[in-house]
C-alpha cells in the first residue's frame, strides 16, 4: 500500500501545472476575502454604521476559500448569522450577562442551526460576540444581517465574475 502526502501530485499529472493551479485558487480566495471586507469596511466608513462582525472574517474564509461546502451557502451564511445573533441577544435580555448565559446561548445556537439546516461554523461566535459587546436590538440588523447578506452579494458577484457563476451551489 502506497501512502502519498497530500501536497503530492496526483498520478498522470504535471506536479508544476497542479501547484500553479493551487496557487491560482489560493490567490483567488484571498482576493475574494480582501475584496469583501474591503468593501463592507468601506460602507462601515462611509455611512458611520458598524457592518462589521469579527466572525465575517472566517466567513470570508468559507466564501472564498471553500465556496462549495455546505457552509458556504447563502442560507447558511445568512441564516446562520442571523439565527445565531438573535439567539445572542434573547439570551442576554433574558439571562443577564455572565459566562453560563453565554455558554447556554452558544449551545442553543449550535443546536438551532443544527435543527434548521443553517449551519455556518463562523455564526457560532456571533453569541459570545454579543455577551462580550451587550448590544441592543439593533445588533441583529445592524451589523449582522446587512453584512451577512452583503458578503453574500458580494461573493455572489465576485463569483459570477472570476468562475462563472460556479455559486452558490444549485443544491445550497
Amino acid at each position: 500500500m502506497s501512502m502519498t502526502t497530500p501536497s503530492a501530485a496526483p498520478a498522470g499529472t504535471n506536479g508544476a501545472s497542479t501547484w500553479r493551479a493551487q496557487a491560482v485558487r489560493i490567490l483567488l480566495a484571498g482576493l475574494g476575502a480582501f475584496v469583501a471586507l474591503a468593501l463592507v469596511g468601506m460602507l462601515a466608513q462611509t455611512t458611520s454604521e458598524p457592518w462589521i462582525l469579527g466572525s465575517f472574517g472566517a466567513t470570508c474564509v468559507l466564501l472564498f476559500g471553500f465556496p462549495s461546502s455546505p457552509f458556504s451557502q447563502p442560507r447558511n451564511v445568512v441564516g446562520g448569522h442571523v439565527l445565531t445573533s438573535l439567539t445572542g441577544l434573547v439570551c442576554l435580555h433574558l439571562f443577564g450577562p455572565g459566562y453560563v448565559p453565554m455558554a447556554g446561548a452558544a449551545a442553543c445556537a449550535l443546536m438551532l442551526m443544527m435543527m434548521t439546516r443553517t449551519v455556518h461554523p463562523p455564526a457560532g461566535s456571533n453569541p459570545i460576540i454579543i455577551f462580550a459587546a451587550q448590544p441592543g436590538w439593533s445588533f441583529l440588523a445592524l451589523p449582522t444581517m446587512a453584512g451577512a447578506v452583503s458578503l453574500v452579494l458580494i461573493g455572489w458577484l465576485y463569483w459570477a465574475i472570476v468562475k462563472r457563476g460556479t455559486w452558490p451551489n444549485r443544491e445550497g
